[in-house]
């Protein structure tokens, strides 16, 4: 079998949902499982509306009209006949929302936030299931809650792999074109869970790997994985090849590449990823497989922006020494900071960090009754990975260096 990825960004609109029908009909669908996300930003709203569950009831019934309102244009645009079948369909999931929202009595967030998150995707694979079979592509609906099995780790469910791998054996009919949900799952007890970051990218795989899959595909609107983002990076090059190993590298550093989460399961079974454009289907893309590290070889930035930079001193001048590195550590976990750069000597230590959760002036205060405090507000990190002279020189120009760190073919540098 082979494993088709359609992001949100691909079925965003009527016209993404009729190019879909295009890419599968190009390339062909013959023994594939679709895995399809949200349409569009759907998730974000369903976020609000989740938000206004708990702080905004006024807001609520809105919130829902104006999800209701976007996907019946898409619906509008697809079919012409408003007596069509998916219309009450796609009515009757959104009466469930409500229902739901009506009755529930449980007051855990990450709990609604499943139950109420999920409802993106199940119409969005219900809209396009409807849409294909009307344009002559057979297909079976799957829902992967029953399929795919986590523990009540809600936002962030971790998979029952022996259940999981028994249901999907049982499930999907690999003669198919199978079209089912990415993102969700339920619990031992039914309730839908979800998979966390990139969790659609991680259903894929995980059907991919249960089903001894031929390959996975995602589909997205660029060729392939480039080397540097384009909207910071002039040039970026199309990599045709990445190992296992390298795109997790890339990926650890910050590149948006594939999360680690997704390849872990394919690299056991050393079943290949390819990354596509949806808009340019038999373009070559790029794969991520075993063997060749990277093809072509060609230096691979990664920027973060907004990033924190912290540096540290004894204020006797005494070593900074295990004992006052695991305190700091322990400071910057409470106060969530996610640390991505590390240098320390004997008298001094610096992280390059995420204010992702904005405790940095708590943390700073707790830190100044111990250290002598430096810190830099909107810092950027750059990585080079497999680097070279120019490539530095590149990003060092015209930039003020607060910290420039290598580790052996890896550059890093916080820039003013």
């Amino acid at each position: 079998m082979k494993i088709f990825k359609f992001g949100g960004a691909s079925v965003k609109d009527a016209e993404g949902v009729k190019n879909l029908a295009s890419v599968l009909k190009t390339v062909g669908y013959d023994n594939t499982l679709l895995v399809v996300s949200a349409m569009g930003k759907s998730t974000n709203a369903f976020e609000l509306v989740v938000k206004n569950y708990f702080e905004n009831e006024e807001e609520l019934q809105n919130s829902v009209e104006e999800i209701k309102k976007y996907h019946t244009t898409i619906l509008q645009d697809l079919f012409e006949n408003e007596n069509h079948p998916v219309f009450w369909k796609v009515d009757g999931l959104f009466a469930e929302l409500c229902s739901f929202l009506s009755r529930n009595k449980s007051p855990n967030h990450s709990f609604v936030y499943d139950q109420v998150v999920s409802f993106g995707e199940l119409i969005s694979t219900t809209i396009i299931s409807n849409y294909l079979l009307d344009n002559g592509i057979k297909n079976t609906w799957v829902d992967a809650r029953n399929l795919i099995k986590t523990d009540t780790s809600y936002r962030d469910g971790n998979v029952d792999w022996e259940t999981t791998q028994q249901n999907i054996n049982e499930g999907v009919n690999k003669k198919l074109l199978n079209i089912a949900q990415g993102f969700i799952a339920s619990d031992p007890n039914n309730f839908t869970t979800t998979l966390g970051r990139e969790g659609s990218d991680y259903t894929a795989a995980i059907f991919a790997y249960c089903l001894n899959a031929e390959s996975v595909t995602i589909w997205k609107d660029v060729p392939g994985v480039l080397n540097a983002d384009p909207r910071y990076f002039e040039n970026a090059e199309l990599l045709h090849q990445i190992s296992y190993t390298e795109a997790i590298e890339l990926a650890f550093y910050g590149a948006s590449v594939i999360h680690p989460k997704t390849l872990q399961p394919l690299q056991r079974k050393e079943i290949p990823l390819y990354v596509k454009s949806f808009i340019n289907p038999e373009g070559q893309g790029s794969c991520v497989s075993k063997g060749t590290k990277l093809n072509p070889l060609v230096p691979c930035f990664i920027v973060k922006k907004d990033q924190v930079l912290i540096s540290l001193s004894s204020l006797d001048f005494s070593f900074i020494v295990e004992k006052n590195i695991s305190e700091i550590f322990e400071l910057l976990h409470q106060h969530r900071m996610k640390v991505d750069v590390i240098q320390n000597s004997a008298i001094s230590f610096s992280v390059c960090a995420d204010n992702k959760f904005g405790n940095l002036d708590k943390l700073i205060a707790v830190l100044k009754a111990k250290f002598k405090v430096e810190h830099y507000e909107n810092v950027s990190l750059y990585t080079i990975r497999h680097a070279t002279e120019e490539a530095i020189a590149s990003i060092e120009k015209d930039k003020e260096i607060l910290l420039k760190q290598y580790l052996q073919d890896t550059v890093q540098l916080v820039v003013k």
